[in-house]
């Protein structure tokens, strides 16, 4: 545990660091050498590293089966502090049988170390609760589940160290830890900072909401996640050009903070609100964007419950301040972007594309519509889209 920089505590009262360095990662190396080896999911992957670096405080490790149960039905740790969603270590039936509790393993991505966990728990995966209510679908159309269905029947629970950051740290520059976050926010002289979650390029409506939020606020910290996502979501290197375009030119640079969320996505819509929420807390955030359908997928949850689930906590407890936004979009006779709360004319006179519109019309090469995204935007998402299509026969 370090000193906390910021003006918000974090989530429990203090920022977990669960970073070996110096001669305490060398002697945990050479330790390491003998210890049964437990190869890692790529979720578990991102996951290590968020517990480590301390986004997912108070975790100092994978959750046992008291914390699991707890946070499945009650959307509470143990003691009571507000957790919405299971941060777990799957492993095979196989892999299981040959571990007992008090082991210290060696957590690997393929032949590459990157943590030691002294196991605390080793309990069976309730896979149809899980899903049932954290998703709140059991059905394998749902990626989230999909993946919940993949993985391991096993899981093992216990405090983990990490000795090598992932090995696929994209984004050095914008990887930005919430020690760090909070040292650049004090340093910059802001106590009050909004945080905006997406998974998606940025498009008009974003810029909206976030200058909307910022009007109230020090500093916007523009936070995308780009851990594992769906494989026909926009890869992360064309959405961080994207946002790094927009900046440039639509933004106050003394205002705004961009940084990568390296989670992966659950896709747990309400769930992931509140889960997105805290984290953002613990990188010293005191206000949090949830916007129409957050972390949704498909129509597995209402437009707005992500707004709901808020009112089943208190604000206090959950020590981060939601601003909630209604949909928005581009309305021509009002001549701007506006909401469904503040535009008084039909649909008819919006523009709105859904994503299926816009891969379809960047892969045609098209310009999407000014008024739907900046054109800077959308010449970078089309040279992303011409770069990912494999080339025609014939072609090159």
């Amino acid at each position: 545990m370090g000193r906390v920089v910021g003006s918000i505590a974090p989530h429990g009262g203090q920022l977990v660091n669960r970073i070996l360095r110096g001669g305490l990662r060398e002697a945990a190396l050479e330790r390491a050498r003998s210890f049964t080896q437990v190869q890692m999911t790529r979720m578990a992957i991102s996951d290590l590293e968020m517990i480590a670096v301390g986004a997912f405080s108070p975790l100092n490790g994978f959750m046992t089966q008291e914390e699991y149960d707890s946070v499945i039905d009650t959307m509470r740790l143990p003691g009571g502090l507000p957790w919405t969603v299971p941060v777990t270590l799957p492993v095979s039936t196989e892999t299981a049988a040959g571990l007992e509790e008090g082991q210290e393993v060696a957590l690997m991505d393929g032949d590459y170390l990157m943590g030691i966990m002294t196991i605390a728990d080793k309990f069976p995966a309730d896979k149809e609760r899980e899903a049932r209510e954290v998703y709140r679908t059991t059905e394998q159309a749902h990626p989230g589940v999909a993946r919940l269905y993949r993985h391991g029947d096993w899981l093992l629970g216990g405090e983990v160290f990490m000795l090598n950051g992932p090995r696929d740290s994209d984004f050095p520059e914008l990887r930005h830890e919430p020690a760090q976050t909070r040292r650049m926010f004090a340093s910059r002289g802001w106590r009050r900072i909004v945080a905006f979650q997406t998974r998606n390029p940025i498009h008009r409506a974003h810029e909206y909401i976030q200058k909307t939020a910022l009007e109230i606020v020090d500093g916007l910290f523009l936070h995308p996640l780009v851990g594992e996502t769906k494989a026909d979501d926009i890869p992360a290197e064309v959405r961080i050009e994207s946002y790094q375009a927009i900046l440039r030119d639509y933004y106050p640079a003394e205002r705004v903070l961009l940084g990568v969320f390296p989670a992966a996505m659950r896709y747990a819509g309400p769930r992931e609100a509140i889960f997105h929420a805290i984290a953002r807390k613990n990188y010293g955030c005191t206000h949090f964007i949830v916007g129409r359908d957050h972390a949704g997928v498909g129509n597995y949850y209402g437009t707005y419950d992500a707004h709901h689930i808020f009112d089943e906590f208190d604000t206090a407890e959950l020590g981060i301040t939601p601003l909630f936004f209604d949909y928005t979009f581009f309305c021509r006779k009002c001549g701007g972007v506006v909401s469904a709360k503040t535009c008084p004319h039909t649909k008819e006179d919006w523009v709105y594309l859904s994503g299926t519109q816009v891969r379809e019309m960047l892969e045609r090469g098209e310009m999407l519509p000014e008024e739907f995204t900046r054109p800077e935007v959308s010449r970078v998402l089309m040279e992303g889209i011409r770069l990912r299509k494999p080339p025609a026969e014939g072609e090159g």
